[in-house]
């Protein structure tokens, strides 16, 4: 493949420190590379300098004669009054953009459910950030850098980048520098995983699977990096191995190499032992959601909701921007009072969440982290059973990266990743039994949220959890669920579901684009007729009372489970296997129901 631009010893510093010291690599054609590291390692530097906007305090960056650099910024750049169609476009004519396959298929992919003329001003975070990557890639680059492409996007948002970067770059020579903390979309989209620490970039074979295998393998052959990460990698290797539910494709490194890492590793979560500790400090009652509803201004946003949340339950919530999540958990919360239907909640019911915003930390902001943390508790418990452990509150924030300079120092001071550290150190002290988390891997890095997931393992109580991070959301949920139309859908098959279902409720006809008004397309002739198409009909019919019984069964179960001796375990494994069983039936039962849906039109 031929060289594209590459640093030649590169070396950048700041005041109080040097962040690359000789550093020189290459990006290739083909190349798509993932860049990972801690947070103020240098990662965002090392992309600027590539891309031209940064100069080395030593060294050189070259770039091949004609080669062109296609940069998205991490901060919005886009200016507030301009609109939406002209920043994706500018004054490129209709008839010029129009006829660029291209172009179609990324107007169509990010933009196409926002009014052409909107000014930019008027338009959410994640509808920004999706302006800003179109306008980006309907341009014709040779190398893309991107800076935490998916920060603000949903989870089809970030499905349709992953899909059209690998296509884009199959039939194109080009090459990808991607810096992101989304550790899906580093497996999904990168070749090549550049690892940003001490003052060196160290390259690594494939995507982020790949990339934990070789450092712990490397950890192991060193024997210098603290065993604390070493055995934190390793963990999380086991999980990548074996795989969560939801995860349709292994991830593609060395299988043998793998399973000798973690032949020692047991699973991620002692998922019966929780349980029983979930149910010691909730009781058998949680909160239940029975038959409630939410509206506001005559409009539904909720309706017909039927949900008995168990003690112990780990559950990831999906839906569009404004679907209704925030207000689905402030019914859990009792932060939102039903307009129909009721909520149960049990007496020993211990609530937390946290938020997007930091709250929690507002009265804090002069006193510094060990003063905050101390005020709490003495201790804190972690793990279960004989690995049970005692930890200070000190123990605790090392754990979490907290080094022992920065205990004394003002939480005004700490950066948004400590402070949002922080805000979840100061939940769990408090000791709630069910933790609801809105968005809680914003500003960390890829290292730290190994250690959150690490310390959420071993938390024996209920978690609900809502993210765009799909890596984060199967790796520390069992199950996961749905905000659509107004209900919530259980999803046996997880995220591909959700996505399955998205496509399928996307009926409307597609915007023209140019003026935002929708043509009215013809109804497609269904695909079957006569006798076939009233067979088809009814075997939908016949799935889907199915699925609704199914569904009704394996609600049940769980609740049975709920209520089964905890000490039972041989009972419990075999309820377990039972509802194993029935998610299965459920999820065979949905792909047909698919099937059928398009073959009738």
């Amino acid at each position: 493949m031929a060289h594209l631009l590459g640093g030649e010893s590169l070396h950048l510093e700041f005041p109080t420190k040097v962040v690359f010291d000789s550093v020189s690599l290459g990006v290739d054609e083909g190349d798509r590379i993932g860049i990972v590291g801690r947070n103020g390692d240098g990662k965002s530097s090392l992309l600027a300098m590539i891309a031209g906007r940064l100069d080395p305090d030593g060294g050189r960056v070259t770039v091949r004669g004609g080669v062109t650099v296609g940069v998205l910024d991490q901060a919005d750049v886009l200016d507030d009054a301009d609109t939406v169609g002209h920043a994706v476009v500018g004054e490129t004519p209709e008839h010029e953009w129009a006829g660029s396959a291209r172009t179609r298929e990324v107007i169509a992919g990010l933009v196409a459910d926002l009014p052409w003329d909107a000014e930019l001003g008027t338009l959410s975070g994640g509808q920004r950030r999706r302006v800003a990557l179109a306008r980006l890639l309907t341009g014709d680059w040779d190398v893309l850098a991107l800076d935490e492409p998916t920060n603000h996007l949903d989870v089809e948002a970030i499905a349709w980048l992953a899909g059209h970067l690998k296509t884009r770059w199959a039939r194109n020579a080009g090459a990808l520098l991607v810096v992101t903390h989304d550790r899906w979309f580093l497996d999904e989209v990168c070749t090549t995983t550049w690892e940003v620490h001490d003052r060196i970039v160290e390259p690594f074979e494939g995507g982020y699977a790949a990339y934990i295998l070789q450092r712990v393998e490397r950890d192991r052959q060193a024997a210098v990096i603290e065993q604390r990460r070493q055995n934190l990698a390793r963990k999380e290797l086991a999980w990548l191995r074996r795989g969560a539910p939801a995860r349709t494709s292994k991830p593609k490194f060395r299988i043998d190499a793998a399973n000798v890492l973690i032949e020692d590793v047991p699973e991620i979560r002692d998922k019966v032992q929780l349980q029983s500790l979930a149910v010691s400090r909730l009781g058998k009652d949680v909160v239940d959601l029975l038959d409630a509803g939410v509206s506001y201004d005559g409009r539904d946003v909720l309706r017909d909701v039927e949900w008995r949340i168990a003690p112990g339950e780990r559950t990831g919530i999906l839906g569009v921007n404004g679907a209704g999540k925030s207000t689905l958990l402030g019914l859990v919360a009792g932060t939102v009072a039903p307009t129909s239907g009721r909520v149960k909640r049990g007496t020993t019911v211990k609530v937390a969440t946290l938020t997007q915003r930091m709250d929690e930390l507002d009265e804090h902001l002069n006193d510094p982290v060990r003063v905050v943390i101390s005020r709490l508790r003495t201790s804190y418990t972690i793990g279960t059973g004989s690995k049970a452990a005692e930890l200070t509150p000190g123990q605790l924030l090392e754990r979490m990266g907290f080094s022992s300079a920065q205990l004394s120092t003002p939480v005004k001071d700490l950066s948004g990743g400590q402070q949002r550290r922080l805000q979840l150190l100061l939940i769990l002290l408090d000791q709630p039994n069910v933790l609801i988390l809105d968005e809680p891997t914003n500003d960390l890095d890829t290292d730290m949220l190994a250690a959150i997931e690490d310390l959420l393992d071993s938390w024996a109580g209920t978690l609900l959890v809502v993210s765009h991070d799909r890596y984060f959301l199967e790796r520390v949920t069992d199950q996961q669920y749905a905000v659509l139309g107004g209900h919530l859908r259980h999803l046996p098959g997880g995220i591909d579901e959700y996505l399955r279902l998205r496509d399928h409720e996307r009926t409307a006809p597609a915007s023209t684009g140019a003026t935002g008004a929708s043509a009215s397309a013809p109804a497609a002739a269904p695909a079957l007729g006569g006798a076939d198409l009233r067979a088809a009909q009814k075997e939908l019919q016949a799935a889907e009372r199915r699925i609704e019984k199914l569904t009704a069964q394996a609600d049940a179960a769980r609740t049975a489970l709920a209520e089964h001796d905890q000490s039972d375990y041989v009972g419990l494994g075999e309820k377990m296997r039972a509802i194993g069983e029935l998610d299965a039936e459920i999820a065979t039962l949905e792909e047909r129901w698919f099937a059928l849906t398009e073959q009738i039109g």
